[in-house]
């Protein structure tokens, strides 16, 4: 999306020619192939641990940190490779994103409807990336069950339900009838 939104706001006139059907495909393939692979290493190397005895996973879903705190071996090496994977995975999009608004910011400063197209997205990718990181980079030493429930219910939930009113907030008449909303409430 943001390169995309690069293209069609700095290079207009060469939207239809860079936006090609193989460039698309190469795009939606290059994200589906990190998380699959992704996915083909952690996922064995989660479940392959060994648990001992009966245990409920503490998590309101089987997310990989909640599984490996479940081991009964030590699980550095896997809580490293997690670690080495998510630098690869995460942040470079997260880069690669603030890269296409740092052009697109500059380019539409003076024009403040299309920057507030933008704002909005950058709000909905803050909020993702931020709870993200916040739960795959953080070192083990500052992890809490209770604070990795709350955050994965976040990025799980809370941004996909968000998503729709962060970006029809630019609409007018949702404006319109939140400010009627809020008078009559709050008043």
């Amino acid at each position: 999306m943001a390169y995309d939104l690069f293209v069609a706001v700095c290079k207009p006139l060469h939207y239809m020619a860079i936006m090609n059907p193989q460039l698309c495909l190469g795009l939606v393939s290059l994200a589906w192939g990190c998380g699959v692979a992704n996915s083909l290493i952690m996922s064995p190397m989660t479940l392959w641990l060994p648990r001992c005895g009966y245990q409920k996973v503490d998590h309101f879903l089987c997310e990989m940190p909640a599984l490996i705190r479940m081991a009964c071996v030590n699980t550095a090496a896997v809580e490293g490779i997690a670690f080495i994977l998510a630098i690869g995975i995460v942040p470079s999009p997260l880069v690669f994103i603030l890269i296409s608004y740092g052009y697109i910011v500059r380019a539409v400063l003076p024009r403040k409807k299309a920057f507030a197209t933008c704002s909005s997205h950058l709000a909905v990718v803050g909020f993702f990336f931020g709870t993200i990181i916040f739960i795959y980079m953080r070192p083990k030493s500052y992890r809490s069950v209770a604070h990795d429930k709350v955050v994965s219910a976040f990025y799980t939930i809370f941004t996909p339900v968000l998503n729709p009113l962060i970006y029809s907030v630019r609409n007018k008449e949702v404006k319109g009838a939140f400010r009627k909303w809020l008078e009559k409430y709050f008043q």
